[in-house]
């Protein structure tokens, strides 16, 4: 703070103080406690990352993940009360795998199955978590974010889905052998 003196036509002098600090807006990812994107630059990563142990994951990264932009997941938290992430002490949102996969479940209903708001709500109070974990797994390739490596998709997958997989390449060994 800088300081500044005046002087009355009375002689006595007052001291005025004039603020020199800045209205700063916090640049960069993560300057206001969640990881900022502009919409641009947010591709799908792998679901296999989620896997490794992580408990948390902040809301950048979880945009990262499902494709979905920071600002609709704050949008769709004050929406759907099956997605309530946990806040830390500076009050970033900790999102566990569980909110992820809702999240791609509202996906899911909102983008490619058209529901409304109203509508998704309802239909994912009917279905369980188990249905949403389901509606999840059952994704096509093409809808899930890609993933990086194929060891590491596998990992996910759940045991009746793993078992077709490998039919389906025993399968595809035989014919490869026959021609």
């Amino acid at each position: 703070m800088a300081k500044k003196t005046a002087s009355k036509s009375a002689g006595k002098k007052t001291t005025v103080r004039k603020s020199t600090r800045r209205a700063s807006k916090p640049s960069g990812p993560g300057a206001d406690g969640e990881d900022a994107a502009d919409g641009e630059g947010i591709e799908p990563a792998d679901l296999s990352g989620l896997k490794d142990g992580k408990l948390y994951y902040r809301i950048g990264e979880v945009a990262q993940i499902t494709g979905v932009k920071p600002y609709v997941l704050r949008y769709w938290e004050s929406e759907f009360r099956l997605m309530a992430p946990q806040k830390s002490r500076s009050k970033q949102r900790l999102y566990r795998q569980k909110d992820i996969e809702t999240i791609l479940a509202i996906k899911k209903l909102l983008y490619e199955d058209r529901y409304t708001i109203a509508g998704a709500r309802r239909r994912l109070r009917d279905m369980g978590s188990d249905a949403r974990s389901e509606m999840v797994a059952a994704m096509s390739p093409s809808e899930q974010p890609e993933s990086k490596g194929k060891a590491s998709a596998q990992d996910g997958l759940p045991d009746a889905l793993r078992r077709i997989r490998d039919e389906l390449l025993s399968i595809r060994s035989l014919i490869a052998a026959d021609l």
